[in-house]
């Protein structure tokens, strides 16, 4: 089987996420453990409990999804029931879990890179005034020209139909607007703190650049698609620049999907809350294999 591992981006989270896993596998609670030491403040209690409203800030469900990620992975090891893994790739903030699956940096250091970029993504969105939008059911074409016209950009490219849009907020209203005037049917004004993978976002490409100028990154253990080209990379210095450049670029998850069963994906398992990324894979081929994986029942009937 050429298994690919999935992980969840931001807005996956859920109030309770890996709770299970905590309470029975002595790998998740330490992995979760480690996650407090390293970070100085309480995910466990916040992933567990939350509230929604902390939760969901930007620079807390990010690390959350990342120890939730790996949580699984290693619960699924501890079990006896992972495979070989061949591919693994990530929708934005997951692309950074699936690289510590890779082994291109270690847990921790791993959860100090997403913390960063939680905490700087954050900033970028209190320091301006974004939106974003889910346009459903177009071609990439016609939402390239909503794009241009209104000097927004291409967040998102999820699957077959289904593109987010991304910039100040008055420009991506204004463009929802006209999208309906347009006969674009189905667009959905998307309840977000700011404009991710925008040029909204450039303060904090650039700090999050700096930052990972002087952490090590190691080759992949196995095949990791980059959002940045839907393509592979596997040069250390290669993934660092577009782990940096994907803070302000459209994230080609369709692409993404598309390359990994080309390259010989026969399986997809989804390591993280909700199953969003298992039905974003159906709606691209309905033919493939998927499995979603987010709490330990989930592992033990697998």
């Amino acid at each position: 089987m050429g298994l690919a591992l999935l992980f969840a981006g931001q807005g996956a989270q859920k109030t309770g996420m890996g709770k299970s896993l905590y309470e029975a596998s002595l790998v998740a609670r330490a992995l979760y453990d480690e996650a407090n030491q390293v970070l100085g403040w309480d995910l466990v209690k916040l992933s567990f409990e939350g509230p929604d409203a902390d939760l969901t800030q930007t620079k807390i469900c990010q690390p959350a999804l990342f120890v939730h990620g790996l949580a699984l992975l290693a619960t699924l090891r501890e079990q006896g029931k992972l495979p070989e893994v061949k591919f693994a790739l990530g929708l934005s903030l997951g692309e950074v879990t699936a690289y510590g699956a890779a082994g291109v940096f270690d847990f921790a250091t791993g959860l100090r890179i997403v913390a960063e970029r939680g905490r700087l993504m954050q900033l970028a969105c209190e320091q301006t005034v974004g939106g974003m939008a889910a346009i459903i059911g177009e071609e990439r074409a016609k939402v390239a020209e909503l794009c241009r016209d209104f000097n927004i950009e291409a967040a998102n490219f999820n699957a077959p139909g289904q593109i987010i849009i991304s910039g100040e907020k008055d420009k991506v209203s204004a463009a929802v607007t006209a999208a309906r005037e347009r006969g674009i049917k189905k667009v959905i004004p998307l309840n977000v703190a700011g404009a991710y993978h925008s040029r909204l976002m450039e303060p904090a490409r650039a700090a999050f650049a700096a930052y990972l100028e002087t952490v090590p990154f190691a080759a992949p253990k196995f095949t990791v698609f980059t959002n940045t080209t839907g393509e592979t990379l596997s040069d250390p210095a290669a993934i660092k620049a577009a782990l940096v450049k994907q803070v302000v670029s459209s994230v080609l998850w369709e692409d993404c999907m598309r390359s990994a069963a080309t390259a010989g994906a026969s399986a997809f398992w989804e390591l993280g809350p909700g199953g969003v990324l298992a039905g974003l894979a159906r709606r691209t081929e309905k033919t493939w294999t998927v499995k979603s994986f987010s709490e330990f029942t989930d592992i033990m009937t697998a």
